[in-house]
């Protein structure tokens, strides 16, 4: 696509319009939107319009823009996406009904941790996860699991670009992902929301690495947490042998 007189391509304001939704702002007008895409409110205008009607925006009544569902239609038609919730979707069933809790699978995706399915139950403690939603890793025991079990370049490539934020956090950082090795889980007591625990397991492939990981987040200081992780555990390898070798290609 051709670039604006600004230097950036129009593809690059596209990407930049559709970013700009977050799950603290699902809909924002049209004013608000041009702001935080940084594109020009006249040139916000024309773009909205055609990914109007193409389905990838919508225009609610009193004129304020959201993602449209032809956004979800196309992500659900990701090869690795789809194969990784079918293969995981009985099993966090099956944990959501035996812990009562907060069931969820995410990915380490551009320096965050994604959420691409979350299971809940009437009762189930406050959980900030969002299907969709991105999470840091560092506050994160599904973040923190992701990274103990990613291969070495991306451990220190990750470190590289947000080391201070991670160390200042985690002062002992290597020893904790050793630890986290060692035991095969990550739990995080109050970092996201104080009454709360997290507790989060990887997800292999062939090589050990983590493909995804597996998570619940339950009350702080229940009995239950051991049971949790031990079903975790068990779900995790019935997943990563569902989806067979090459599952990260």
């Amino acid at each position: 696509m051709a670039n604006s007189p600004s230097g950036d391509s129009m593809l690059d304001r596209l990407v930049r319009i559709l970013d700009a939704f977050d799950a603290q702002n699902p809909t924002l007008t049209v004013n608000a939107l041009a702001r935080r895409a940084d594109v020009p409110r006249a040139t916000t205008y024309r773009l909205l319009e055609n990914l109007v009607s193409h389905g990838l925006l919508a225009r609610d009544s009193d004129g304020q823009v959201r993602l449209g569902l032809r956004l979800w239609e196309l992500a659900n038609r990701s090869a690795s996406t789809l194969n990784l919730r079918q293969a995981a979707l009985p099993f966090m069933e099956d944990i959501n009904q035996l812990v009562g809790q907060n069931t969820q699978l995410a990915v380490l995706h551009e320096d965050d941790v994604l959420v691409i399915e979350r299971l809940s139950r009437p009762g189930s403690v406050v959980n900030q996860a969002n299907v969709a939603g991105r999470m840091p890793v560092h506050l994160t025991s599904m973040g923190m699991a992701l990274l103990a079990y990613s291969p070495a370049n991306v451990l220190e490539g990750y470190l590289e670009r947000h080391g201070e934020t991670m160390l200042g956090q985690h002062p002992r950082l290597r020893h904790e992902l050793a630890e986290i090795r060692r035991t095969g889980y990550a739990t995080f007591d109050g970092f996201i929301d104080t009454d709360t625990t997290g507790a989060a397991v990887p997800i292999l492939d062939e090589r050990g690495y983590a493909l995804a990981v597996l998570a619940v987040v339950v009350p702080r200081g229940a009995d239950l947490l051991p049971a949790a992780v031990m079903a975790l555990r068990t779900a995790a390898r019935g997943i990563s042998r569902a989806l067979g070798p090459g599952a990260d290609s």
